[in-house]
């Protein structure tokens, strides 16, 4: 299979671009390519682009941009995940699976029960290793577009886009069955998940204030970095059918 490559920069055909050091020491030192072989470069503008390596040295690695592939593999809905801040490699697991899955977006937002705590610049160096771990994800699993991650410190700033759904089984929430064709019917849908111990009283009310909707998906209780992938599937499986 032809290795892949995300590089947030235009691309056109004809160009030939210089690959960041990063990148060209994969292609070099990790998948073996040389002068001549083929990767697939994306930029999340549409579409992906045929390239060929014309050298693969550290002073000046660059590709020459052959040809252009008008492919589309986003869901034809834009699914943003919400994730309450969570230990941090239940929140790489999520943005792994949930990117591969086919999310529009990540907004990570501490919440009452939330135990992760960061700023300044642990907070700047967290959110690039998460939108590293994005763009891996894209890259591996065909998508022409890398999500973005973004982090808040207040359920009251969560972007609301489209239906919005949480997670959490009170009496009166709307089951998944019952939404079927509503979110079918929709272009945007936001799924907030809550932390370990669920969301609390006081998340909810806040929920329910930015719009909202309480929402159970199946009997059983599911863990937190479990949740957005699962619904991501359901989701995928509907308008598959």
């Amino acid at each position: 299979m032809t290795c892949r490559l995300y590089l947030n920069q235009p691309l056109e055909v004809g160009a030939s671009l210089t690959l960041p050091s990063d990148q060209a020491h994969y292609l070099r030192s990790v998948m073996r390519l040389a002068a001549g072989d083929q990767v697939i470069l994306f930029n999340g503008q549409g579409g992906e682009f045929l390239c060929r390596i014309e050298q693969l040295t550290r002073e000046n690695p660059a590709v020459l941009v052959e040809s252009h592939a008008d492919i589309d593999r986003e869901m034809p809905k834009r699914v943003h995940i919400v994730q309450a801040a969570c230990p941090s490699e239940k929140i790489e697991t999520v943005l792994q699976k949930a990117t591969e899955l086919g999310a529009a977006s990540f907004t990570i937002v501490r919440s009452q029960r939330s135990t992760l705590k960061l700023d300044g610049a642990k907070l700047k160096k967290r959110l690039q290793r998460w939108q590293n771990i994005v763009i891996e994800a894209a890259e591996q699993s065909g998508r022409t577009m890398a999500p973005d991650v973004s982090w808040i410190n207040s359920l009251k700033e969560i972007p609301a886009q489209g239906l919005c759904f949480t997670l959490h089984p009170e009496p009166e929430a709307t089951s998944w069955k019952e939404q079927n064709e509503a979110m079918l019917q929709t272009k945007d849908i936001t799924l907030a998940i809550g932390p370990e111990g669920g969301w609390s009283d006081h998340d909810i009310e806040i929920l329910n204030t930015v719009g909202f909707t309480c929402l159970t998906f199946g009997p059983r209780i599911m863990r937190t970095e479990t949740a957005a992938p699962a619904l991501l599937a359901a989701i995928q499986s509907r308008i598959d059918s």
